[in-house]
């Protein structure tokens, strides 16, 4: 799978698909660039990292803006476009490409990218982002620092705390009830390969058994078929394999093959998981983002 390319790479196909002069809607806009770009639905199904919306989605719309705010797109009316006679102009340029560096050439660009990033004093070479690109990759930094730090902290504790953190995180997840009825610490000498035992719903209708592995290198397929022969001695149809490390190639395939079912997660899914269910993390802020309400302004 590509990955969906940067925003501005949708300046010219946007173009392209305008320049028949007619009034396109974004909706029109964002199933046309699909084949002009040779986007799969793969592709298009890729989140910013928070989630909340798609990368094609946001980039579509986000060229719509810069090309508007350069005068080559004109607004006709709420979420319509349609080109103008820049566009056309720069079109027929025949350019490879059309980014920053062009629309910076027209004065009415400058005073909103200008605006909307004064550090950028002059043109570089380096791809500008968003607004909402920007929030999202410092959003993604933070988290990945923070993962980073998570991980630290678990190595420099003991085996027994990793033991005891596994259980915590199925718990948090959702499996069970409370920590004191849903999970139980094995460990130790005569655990027979299992570190843990969590129930799988409320009440305790099946199981499963945890392996915690707080490893910097790779797990290999030994370790996993060790902890294989474990469930099979328990009759357990379900297990987790989770390391601070990660997984060999061979190791995966080893699991995707055999019976009980068991789940890989490795040290950045364990560090993920972690911040997602708020164990070992708390909030520092939240930060509410808004849009504007378009309705409100329309007068009767």
């Amino acid at each position: 799978m590509m990955a969906v390319p940067d925003f501005q790479s949708f300046f010219k196909p946007w173009l392209d698909f305008a320049s028949d002069g007619k009034e396109h809607s974004l909706v029109e806009a964002r199933e046309a660039l699909t084949k002009l770009m040779d986007l799969s639905r793969d592709d298009l199904k890729e989140l910013l990292p928070s989630g909340r919306q798609t990368k094609y989605v946001n980039r579509v719309s986000w060229a719509a803006v810069y090309l508007t705010k350069a005068g080559l797109l004109e607004r006709a009316r709420r979420g319509v476009f349609q080109i103008t006679d820049r566009g056309r102009e720069v079109l027929g340029r025949r350019l490879a490409r059309i980014d920053v560096r062009i629309l910076r050439q027209y004065p009415e660009f400058l005073d909103f990218h200008e605006a909307r990033d004064r550090r950028d004093a002059e043109p570089t070479d380096q791809i500008a982002d968003t607004p909402e690109g920007t929030l999202e990759q410092a959003y993604a930094s933070i988290r990945a620092n923070l993962a980073n730090e998570i991980l630290e902290r678990i190595m420099a504790n003991s085996p027994e705390f990793f033991e005891r953190l596994v259980v915590d995180l199925m718990v948090a997840m959702g499996y069970g009830g409370s920590r004191a009825d849903a999970g139980k610490q094995i460990g130790g000498v005569g655990d027979e390969g299992v570190d843990g035992i969590i129930k799988e719903d409320r009440l305790g209708l099946d199981v499963v058994y945890l392996q915690a592995k707080r490893w910097k290198g790779a797990v290999g397929r030994p370790e996993l078929q060790k902890f294989v022969g474990a469930l099979h001695g328990k009759r357990a149809k379900k297990g987790v394999f989770i390391t601070t490390g990660r997984f060999a190639e061979e190791a995966r395939r080893y699991v995707e093959a055999i019976d009980p079912k068991v789940s890989l997660i490795d040290g950045h899914e364990l560090a993920e998981l972690m911040i997602d269910y708020d164990l070992g993390t708390t909030t520092l802020t939240t930060y509410s983002l808004k849009r504007l309400d378009s309705d409100y302004f329309i007068e009767e």
